[in-house]
């Protein structure tokens, strides 16, 4: 792909994308393939039948879990071979994460030390770091944590307290300070944390070994899911960490520790569907058995509804990760041909996509969440009971809207980052969103067009009924937008809507064109409610957003022409989705 064909992050609001230029599970080859099976194999084998001696946090248990992994390659996939990895793509990492997603606390203890604690290291590492790290945390021999929240400074990194002073003989920095909700921190080698050296406004980055002296720890937090996962506060005191463990440049800490969370963000994308494909089972199974009134729960309505929604949730989620998944991978492979080093390449390509990376983290957790709530109420009364896996699903799901950047800074960073984007002019945001302003009124027609164009029309008119509301806002705020969280918060779920349904709209067009089945029908029933919803969220939104910022003249016309931007061809979301759970109850599984 070439470089000015490439779309950049957040230019999916004001460029037209066409399905042949995007990534869909279904193109997923053997090697992933095989890949997610001994994911889910692993599962089977050695997760499911512990989960309640992991829950317990049995001694010792979580780390040789780890090593088994290690043994079987699955904490190698991102890692060069020269380490001991297998070097995998990044859409197969992906689709491996979204395996091990079903994976409950396992789940994070396994991303944690995949992710945020080894890849720091990796991406910014120098040769000898990486050469003393990454082989043993390759095989497990070592295991890794990342150590950034501090009490008092949670969403606001840079305000943490933890000092490192440079010592009389310049060989070692002197580190002092406290970090909590570490995962992994129970038993974790090594530990990526973050301080500022003397003075600084900002931070760096430290590689610290567990064993040495002055690092200390409490018992294990008590917590409301994900019980499994050792979480944990760490204490520094007067440790000597030795200067070639500083990580990466003096000052560079802050960009190190947002650029791993953007990775962690579109990952977690991956693994909410693993872990919703597996309670969708659950429900679906459960619905299939229980009796009630002479037949199965699964006939009645309210469950289909139930069920068909669970669908469309985790398949919309499903189709926006990997679309996102595959531009990333692509960026990356372009910086690596013009001469970026692997490190820098990877963390250059994913931050391109910052926007795309906490909208998805924000939809995925927040489906995820419907799913499980969902499940607990179609096993009704069971639901509430500790026997029946939904409720580890329910409680371990919290977490996810809190993981990674709360769902709340993220909707803020989203739309923070593409509008600072606009304003460098890195695509034309604020053109495109004057003339939005000037045609308003002038929605594409949106029925007696075949299918796919009468969406491609609707999601059109949708991108504009976004972009005519930037003008204003920008124009009513000013430097005080930012203050104005609500309205931003109202963008950011517009946004989000937006590009779900596009990527789920380009999924289904593509297997349309793959495969002329006639069940092929079903996918259209998806993206139908799904396009109902988007449509009503972003009146919704748009409505409120409105009415915050714009005079009583000014919200007339645009709410008038936000009316006319949502309009699309009626259908009946209870039918469609009732042939979405039709399907699924007659597989007894998640099947699409």
């Amino acid at each position: 792909m070439e470089t000015q064909s490439m779309l950049k992050g957040g230019e999916f609001l004001i460029r037209p994308v066409e399905y042949q230029d995007i990534f869909i599970p279904e193109e997923f080859g053997e090697e992933a393939r095989m890949i997610a099976e001994s994911c889910q194999d692993f599962l089977e084998a050695e997760i499911f039948p512990n989960l309640d001696r992991i829950d317990q946090q049995e001694d010792g248990l979580m780390a040789t879990l780890l090593k088994k992994a290690g043994d079987l390659g699955l904490l190698g996939l991102s890692i060069p071979e020269q380490y001991g990895g297998f070097e995998q793509p990044f859409l197969n990492v992906m689709r491996a994460n979204e395996a091990l997603g079903a994976g409950y606390s396992y789940s994070v203890a396994i991303m944690a030390h995949t992710g945020i604690g080894t890849l720091p290291i990796l991406y910014y590492g120098n040769d000898d770091q990486k050469a003393r790290y990454i082989p043993k945390l390759t095989s497990g021999e070592l295991m890794a944590a990342y150590c950034l929240t501090e009490p008092g400074a949670g969403s606001d990194a840079n305000s943490g307290r933890t000092r490192a002073v440079l010592s009389d003989d310049g060989k070692h920095y002197i580190l002092n300070g406290q970090k909590m909700w570490i995962t992994n921190g129970g038993f974790a080698d090594v530990q990526t944390v973050f301080a500022k050296i003397d003075n600084d406004r900002v931070l760096s980055a430290f590689i610290v070994e567990r064993d040495w002296e002055g690092v200390t720890m409490n018992p294990e937090e008590k917590k409301m899911g994900i019980k499994g996962s050792s979480t944990r506060q760490i204490f520094y005191n007067d440790v000597k960490v030795p200067v070639e463990n500083l990580l990466g440049k003096r000052g560079e800490g802050f960009r190190i520790a947002l650029n791993i969370l953007h990775l962690g963000r579109i990952k977690l994308g991956a693994t909410v569907v693993g872990g919703a494909k597996r309670t969708i089972m659950h429900s679906v199974q459960y619905a299939n058995e229980r009796k009630q009134f002479g037949k199965a729960i699964a006939e009645f309505g309210a469950i289909k509804h139930k069920l068909a929604q669970q669908v469309v949730l985790t398949y919309a989620t499903e189709s926006a990760i990997y679309r996102a998944s595959k531009d990333i991978q692509d960026n990356m492979g372009r910086l690596l041909a013009e001469g970026r080093p692997a490190g820098k390449a990877a963390i250059e390509g994913v931050a391109e996509y910052a926007v795309e990376c906490a909208l998805l983290k924000v939809f995925g957790s927040e489906a995820l969440d419907y799913v499980v709530d969902e499940a607990v109420q179609i096993y009704g009364g069971m639901g509430f009971s500790s026997e029946t896996p939904v409720d580890r699903a329910y409680r371990d799901s919290r977490i996810n809207r809190i993981f990674e950047g709360t769902n709340e800074i993220n909707r803020l960073l989203a739309v923070d980052t593409l509008l600072k984007k606009g304003m460098k002019n890195e695509f034309s945001l604020f053109e495109k969103a004057r003339e939005a302003c000037e045609t308003k009124d002038q929605p594409l027609a949106v029925e007696g067009i075949p299918y796919f164009e009468e969406k491609q029309a609707i999601i059109k008119n949708l991108k504009k009924a976004i972009l005519m509301l930037i003008p204003g806002i920008s124009e009513a705020y000013g430097r005080k937008l930012a203050e104005e969280e609500e309205v931003l918060m109202n963008l950011s779920d517009m946004l989000m809507q937006l590009y779900t349904l596009e990527s789920t709209m380009l999924r289904v067009q593509k297997i349309e064109h793959m495969n002329s089945q006639e069940d092929i029908l079903v996918y259209r029933d998806i993206l139908d409610v799904l396009t109902h919803e988007t449509a009503m969220t972003v009146y919704s939104s748009g409505y409120a957003a409105i009415a915050s910022f714009a005079d009583e003249e000014q919200q007339k016309g645009l709410i008038q022409a936000l009316y006319q931007l949502v309009a699309s061809k009626p259908v009946n979301p209870k039918e469609a989705r009732r042939r979405i759970a039709d399907k699924l109850i007659e597989e007894n599984r998640y099947c699409f």
